[in-house]
C-alpha cells in the first residue's frame, strides 16, 4: 500500500509506477511477450492554471476546466477547490509493440491493435486506482474520461473533440508538447497513451520546460510522419482529423476487434521513443 507520509507528489508517482509495474492488466495475452506499457511519466498541474481556460478558446467552449469538473461531480463540496490539482501520466508503449508497428504501411500491427484495446482497458484500471488512492487519503478525485459528464462535441476549429483532453492535461502538467500529428511528444516519445485524474488535493505543479506548444517537434525539417500516414491526413499544415477518421473507419470494418486505431505516424519516426534532437 502506498503511504502519503512522504510528500504527496512522490507518493502518487510511486503508486502509479508500482501499479503499472505489477498489475496483471498491464500484461499481454502471452505473458512472455511482456507488458503493454513501460515505466510511466507522471506530472501535476494547478487546477486554476490559465491554460485550462485557454483550452476553451483553442478546442471549444465546451471543454471543461478541472474546477468545472469537480464542481459538477461534487456539487456539495463547492467551497473545497482552493488548491485543486490535476494528476497526469504517460504510458509509453512497449518497445516490442513499437517495433512491430514500424513494419506496417496501411494499418496497425496485431500488437498495436491489442494495446489500443486492452492497453486502454488497463489505463482505465489505472484511472480507477488513482481515484481510490486519493479517496483513501480522504481526498476528492475523479477521472474525467470515466465520469458521467464526459462527452464528444463538434468544434468549429478542430472537428470532433471531447470535453476533456488527456493530451492537453499532460501538456499543462509539463509532460510534453504537440507534434505535427497533434500527438504529444514526451520524454518517452509520441508512442504512448495518457490519462488523468482531477482532485481537490493541493499538489505542487510540475514545471513546464518548454515555451511553445510544438517545441519538441521537428516539423520544419523532418516530416517523417507525413510519409508514414497511409491516409494522407498529415501535411506541413498539420493533421486532417476527418481524413484520419475515415481511414480508421475502413480499418474498423476489416478488424476482428472492431477498433484497431492506426498509430503508424507514432512509429518509425524520430520522436517515437523520445524527444528528437534538434
Amino acid at each position: 500500500m502506498v503511504s502519503f507520509k512522504k510528500n504527496s507528489e512522490e507518493s502518487i508517482k510511486q503508486g502509479i509506477e508500482l501499479f503499472v509495474a505489477e498489475s496483471p492488466g498491464n500484461r499481454k495475452s502471452q505473458p512472455e511477450e511482456g507488458p503493454y506499457f513501460e515505466k510511466p511519466l507522471v506530472g501535476f498541474a494547478d487546477a486554476v492554471d490559465p491554460l485550462f481556460k485557454e483550452y476553451k478558446k483553442i478546442i471549444g467552449n465546451f471543454h471543461l476546466t478541472p474546477i468545472e469538473i469537480l464542481s459538477k461531480l461534487f456539487p456539495q463540496h463547492s467551497s473545497d477547490w482552493n488548491g485543486a490539482s490535476v494528476i497526469s501520466w504517460i504510458l509509453p508503449i512497449s518497445k516490442s509493440t513499437r517495433q512491430s508497428n514500424r513494419k506496417e504501411i496501411r494499418g496497425p500491427s496485431a500488437d498495436w491493435e491489442q494495446t489500443r484495446i486492452h492497453g486502454e482497458a488497463f489505463n482505465n484500471q489505472l484511472r480507477e486506482y488513482v481515484v481510490s488512492l486519493i479517496s483513501k487519503q480522504q481526498g476528492l478525485a475523479a477521472a474525467p474520461m470515466l465520469s458521467g459528464i464526459f462527452g464528444v462535441y463538434q468544434s468549429d476549429k478542430s472537428g470532433f473533440c471531447s470535453n476533456w483532453s488527456e493530451r492537453h492535461a499532460a501538456y499543462a502538467a509539463g509532460l510534453g508538447t504537440f507534434s505535427l500529428t497533434r500527438g504529444l511528444i514526451t520524454r518517452s516519445g509520441v508512442a504512448m497513451r495518457c490519462g488523468s485524474v482531477v482532485t481537490n488535493l493541493k499538489l505542487k505543479p510540475t514545471p513546464r520546460s518548454y515555451d511553445d506548444y510544438q517545441e519538441y517537434c521537428l516539423f520544419e525539417s523532418c516530416g517523417k510522419c507525413i510519409h508514414r500516414c497511409p491516409a494522407g491526413a498529415i501535411t506541413k499544415e498539420g493533421h486532417d482529423k476527418d481524413m484520419c477518421i475515415m481511414h480508421i473507419a475502413e480499418l474498423m470494418d476489416e478488424s476482428a476487434e472492431g477498433y484497431p486505431g492506426c498509430g503508424l505516424c507514432q512509429t518509425g519516426v524520430p520522436c517515437e521513443a523520445g524527444i528528437p534532437p534538434k
